[in-house]
């Protein structure tokens, strides 16, 4: 018996303590870098978002000089501009952000007029896909962009 026991004094190994501390300080680490994580998706988001909107002023204009000044739906830069098909449809979902465009043809007294917004699908909390909105229209040069949770309007900041 005096061997048995010396022999399990002699064992190396991790104790149940020990083991627990492991266990929490992995929990710990998962905790911290998926609240990280999601911020850098809510980042990367919005980015694609604003970089999207610009494209897609770039894609109107283009049209808008072929077509006599008028502009085109989503559908239209798909088949005439090469807009990628992800904008399919009406109000497309990008990369966790609504996409809304506006088309106006012109008439006798005013010209043709396209507005565009991004609003996240999630504005608050965890599962957020973006906080900012984005807007855009054939009468401005750029993005405008808000952070308060409502939809961007033309004038809101630039970004």
């Amino acid at each position: 018996m005096n061997k048995f026991r010396l022999k399990m004094r002699d064992q190396r190994g991790f104790n149940l303590i020990e083991l627990m501390i492991v266990i929490a300080i992995i929990g710990l680490l998962i905790g911290v870098g998926s609240i990280a994580w999601s911020a850098v998706i809510r980042s990367g988001n919005e980015t694609t978002a604003a970089q999207s909107i610009d494209n897609i002023r770039k894609f109107q204009a283009q049209y808008a000089s072929r077509n006599k000044g008028n502009f085109a739906t989503f559908d239209e830069l798909i088949a005439k501009v090469s807009l990628d098909e992800k904008f399919k449809g009406e109000n497309p979902v990008v990369n966790g952000y609504i996409f809304k465009l506006t088309v106006e043809p012109a008439s006798a007294t005013k010209p043709a007029f396209y507005s565009i917004t991004a609003d996240p699908q999630v504005a608050e909390g965890v599962t957020a896909t973006g906080t900012r909105h984005f807007y855009t229209d054939s009468s401005l040069s750029g993005i405008k962009g808000t952070d308060e949770n409502r939809p961007a309007k033309a004038d809101d900041p630039s970004i």
